[in-house]
């Protein structure tokens, strides 16, 4: 089972760059961040064509997140936050598919800091956390996936000591991802490479992509569980030299069957 993320950063915008990206790659079940689309402006159709069926929760010009899945059912079991209903940020959806549990999620960017957003960013955090513990608890196999708008270590930025300041590197934020992991949940992409760069995000300035200049912002962490079952996991960074694009890479994992 192959599952991948991917902030498309405008669905309707960057659409033939994700459909080409599903026709090359075919994942079985697809997590899509920063849609930037009102819920009845969602490409469906597009997406029925290739295959997918997908659940969605947007958002006029900002945020949305989606998850699509290749010819087999998407059973939605929550739609924002629980215990968050005053949060009108279309951020998190989670489904069951293939009898996992599969959270996606586009966390806050936080900037500037310190500031009112920044706080957002950190309360947000404390609560997905929160909400992470209790599907952890519930002992079912369970990954999320997303961008995180956290860059863990220093790793997994280039030229890290110029990102200290920045809501994405900020102790604060480092600490929350370290506590989130701390729960039992394993970091894919980092497992299986534990000392390697890798980056999932470059910035459409300065050529950033050119001189892989980028960061590692978009992670699986999958239950331990899942995690018995990791084959492999990679980036799609092909996709962010290809015309009218994202600024982010897809990201993947793939999973032995249970």
């Amino acid at each position: 089972m192959k599952i991948a993320t991917y902030n498309v950063n405008g669905v309707n915008g960057r659409l033939p760059v994700l459909l080409r990206w599903l026709d090359e790659t075919k994942p079985d079940v697809a997590c899509l961040q920063e849609l930037k689309a009102p819920d009845e402006k969602f490409p469906m159709d597009a997406i029925k064509e290739l295959g997918y069926n997908a659940i969605w929760h947007g958002q006029k010009s900002w945020n949305g997140v989606a998850i699509l899945a290749r010819g087999v059912e998407i059973q939605e079991t929550q739609r924002g936050l629980p215990g968050y209903q005053d949060d009108t940020h279309s951020r998190y959806i989670e489904a069951v598919v293939n009898g996992i549990t599969i959270g996606c999620l586009y966390l806050p960017n936080g900037n500037p800091a310190p500031g009112p957003k920044y706080d957002y960013k950190l309360h947000w955090f404390e609560r997905f956390t929160e909400h992470a513990a209790g599907l952890l608890a519930s002992g079912k196999p369970v990954v999320l996936t997303g961008d995180y708008n956290a860059i863990p270590t220093e790793l997994d930025a280039y030229k890290a000591e110029r990102w200290v300041e920045d809501a994405l590197f900020r102790p604060e934020t480092r600490l929350a991802y370290k506590n989130l992991i701390d729960q039992g949940w394993t970091d894919a992409l980092r497992k299986l490479n534990p000392d390697k760069v890798i980056y999932t995000f470059w910035d459409y300035f300065r050529n950033a992509y050119g001189r892989d200049a980028g960061l590692r912002i978009d992670h699986f962490l999958l239950s331990p569980d899942v995690d018995k079952r990791l084959l492999a996991a990679g980036v799609d960074r092909q996709v962010r030299g290809w015309e009218k694009t994202s600024d982010h890479g897809p990201v993947w994992v793939e999973l032995a069957d249970a």
